[in-house]
């Protein structure tokens, strides 16, 4: 497919610090600032990421849902507390090629 650029897919993380949500965009290999959304306090809805993705420029792929993990503040500390973050592959629509 010459002359033809493939799109570049990235992932797009969402974490909560100190009871305050952010989403922010992985760019890898860059020494680019990383595209951040920051959110209130209550858990963001599946259209408050949607519409936070697309001001910072980026789409789910299709068919990408979100994954979520959990982990734990201080590793190796059973008791430690536990960290959600949620994960999806996004792409960019304005021009991020990184």
């Amino acid at each position: 497919m010459s002359g033809q650029n493939a799109v570049r897919e990235f992932t797009a993380q969402m974490s909560v610090r100190a009871g305050r949500w952010r989403l922010y965009v992985v760019l890898l290999n860059t020494t680019e600032q990383w595209p951040e959304h920051r959110f209130g306090h209550s858990v963001p809805t599946f259209m408050d990421r949607t519409d936070a993705l697309s001001v910072l420029g980026f789409a789910p792929v299709p068919g990408a849902e979100w994954e979520w993990t959990e982990d734990s503040e201080t590793p190796d500390d059973p008791a430690s507390p536990m960290v959600l973050i949620a994960a999806i592959r996004v792409c960019s629509w304005s021009g991020v090629s990184v």
